[in-house]
């Protein structure tokens, strides 16, 4: 039934695609929102750099506040509750020169640019621990047509950007490409990560939204998201022990994956502050004193800051089959690893993180993230273009 549904979703994609690819390319980028925060960063620079037109078009659930100017067009793209937008979003999709994206978009299979267009994939991520792409463990369950749609859709990118040559190796494996398309002009979003100016202004917005932060050090816990946690979150962590061992000294962040359907019901607000719904996650980071995480891309960032992280990977043995890693975990990760609140406890209170752990890690993730990376992409890809 899956296949059934998905063949007829992109039958209806084609036909409007090849009918509107009869129409002449203008001057116009698009940018199709799923995560957000690096197309908000090409979004900025397209519009201080180029004369060319926006349209972004918006997944459902894309973050991102893109507010509509008069060189900016923002589209729900979403076929099933805004099929005219959506129809109108493909018009555009095929008659632009240049396509970045922040995610794997199915309905790129249906969309064979024309010649002198370029689709660039921003990704969503800076480094990863986790298998993805083509090295997903899962996609041995996946059928013969869905491995050809997957592979149509990394045929599509004609250049990947990373910020760093790990992340570069990663990419041409997850999606079977070759050097040649990869750009090594940095990521984006951590342009911010070097304007001191703008990350003091969201840390005093942060403090004003949660006053009890600006008292305390901050603890930030962001566990990767977990298929089966769609409707509920299981949050492994004796909540009640943190909160006696650390209130005195420490403010507890939760960051729970947007995914998750029903909010965390918090019993202690005095140390726990609920952030699933702040719209990025990397403004947390800047009021964060330690980091604790598991899988997710957050460190790869946060590193930037040489501040401590702790790992708290608790499935680790589960995921590592069920997901599967690029490297050894316990040799990727740049910090000590917990296997038990009692461990998480005992490692935060200690505050003896190997800091030249961090530095050596950040150092190898962010080679080209130097905040210049969203100004020599656009230099780059624009060049020999007319503006």
């Amino acid at each position: 039934m899956r296949e059934i549904l998905v063949s007829i979703y992109l039958f209806h994609v084609k036909i409007w695609f090849s009918f509107f690819k009869l129409f002449p390319t203008k001057k116009k980028t698009v940018l199709v929102s799923s995560f957000g925060d690096n197309i908000y960063f090409v979004w900025k620079e397209v519009l201080e750099k180029t004369d060319d037109d926006v349209v972004i078009l918006k997944i459902p659930g894309s973050k991102g506040n893109f507010i509509p100017n008069p060189r900016t067009k923002v589209i729900h793209f979403d076929m099933m509750r805004m099929p005219l937008s959506f129809i109108l979003g493909v018009y555009h999709l095929a008659t632009s020169r240049f396509i970045f994206i922040d995610n794997y978009f199915g309905f790129l299979s249906a969309t064979p640019f024309k010649k002198g267009v370029t689709c660039v994939q921003l990704w969503h991520a800076n480094g990863a621990i986790k298998q993805f792409g083509l090295k997903d463990p899962s996609i041995q369950f996946r059928t013969e047509r869905a491995y050809k749609r997957f592979r149509k859709v990394y045929s599509r990118f004609h250049r990947i950007v990373v910020g760093s040559d790990e992340m570069a190796e990663i990419f041409k494996q997850a999606f079977h490409v070759e050097d040649n398309i990869i750009l090594k002009t940095g990521i984006p979003r951590t342009d911010i990560f070097f304007n001191n100016e703008q990350i003091n202004k969201l840390k005093d917005k942060l403090f004003n939204n949660y006053p009890m932060i600006k008292k305390k050090k901050v603890i930030l816990y962001t566990p990767t998201f977990r298929d089966q946690q769609l409707r509920r979150h299981s949050i492994k962590l004796n909540i009640k022990k943190l909160y006696e061992e650390l209130k005195d000294d420490y403010v507890f962040m939760l960051r729970l994956h947007p995914a998750i359907m029903k909010k965390y019901e918090n019993n202690y607000p005095d140390f726990i502050v609920d952030v699933s719904d702040y719209p990025d996650a990397n403004h947390l980071l800047f009021v964060t004193d330690i980091l604790i995480s598991d899988y997710s891309s957050i460190p790869f960032e946060y590193a930037l800051l040489e501040k401590p992280m702790i790992f708290y990977p608790y499935d680790l043995d589960e995921y590592k089959v069920s997901r599967g890693f690029w490297k050894n975990y316990e040799e990727m990760v740049p910090g000590p690893i917990a296997k038990n609140t009692d461990e998480l406890i005992n490692l935060i209170k200690e505050e003896q993180v190997d800091l030249s752990h961090i530095k050596e890690f950040s150092k190898k993730w962010n080679k080209y993230n130097d905040g210049f990376a969203s100004e020599r992409l656009i230099n780059y890809l624009y060049k020999d273009k007319k503006f």
